[in-house]
């Protein structure tokens, strides 16, 4: 049963512990080779996958960087958080890089002053132009997408508080306490002083 044993250097005995493992390590099984052989063709290929994926992502990140600054009204926005957004909306509604596509068409092809003139004028060219610019602006102001978190800090709605009061990173209630049924709030009774009043969202 020589064939059976294993194969050590004679020396064994005087062989330092890194040298036995060294050996061993050289000595590779074809087993082994093909296995590693298969490993790397799917990294290769998978590699690939993940370049044309990011490649055809990036035909519409820029579109949906465009429709963020006009929607927002702002020169700048970060375009890590851009294209994390983009990614989380597509995901949830794949629909939605079409309507992209189609509502940065309909936002170039015009002349609109501002947000509140591009928004109206979207929802009457195509109702589903609502439903886009909701996830935009849901997305940079509350920082979710595909109903996660994308940003906390760096959402939108604390740019006007920003400079008096940070965002909280931290629970006020007990463990696990959002899983909890909230207590009953009474109904309140009184009356406005003042008439309705229109809401106007200004540019921040």
């Amino acid at each position: 049963m020589a064939a059976d044993r294993p194969c050590f250097p004679t020396s064994i005995h005087r062989s330092t512990p890194n040298a036995i493992r060294l050996n061993r390590a050289l000595r590779m099984s074809r087993r082994d080779a093909l296995i590693g052989a298969l490993g790397a063709a799917v990294v290769v290929t998978g590699s690939r996958q993940g370049i044309a994926a990011t490649a055809e992502q990036d035909t519409v990140v820029p579109l949906f960087m465009a429709l963020s600054q006009r929607l927002t009204d702002r020169d700048a926005l970060d375009p890590r958080i851009g294209n994390a957004l983009c990614a989380g909306i597509i995901h949830a509604v794949p629909e939605r890089r079409d309507q992209i596509q189609k509502l940065h068409d309909f936002m170039t092809g015009g002349s609109f002053a501002s947000a509140h003139a591009l928004a109206v004028a979207a929802e009457h060219q195509d109702p589903v132009f609502k439903a886009v610019i909701q996830d935009i602006l849901t997305g940079w102001y509350r920082g979710l997408a595909d109903h996660k978190v994308v940003v906390y800090r760096s959402a939108l709605m604390f740019d006007i508080t920003k400079d008096a009061i940070y965002p909280k990173t931290y629970a006020t209630g007990g463990p696990f306490y959002w899983t909890q049924t909230p207590p009953e709030v009474a109904v309140p009774t009184g009356e406005p002083a003042l008439s309705p009043s229109k809401l106007v969202i200004e540019p921040t």
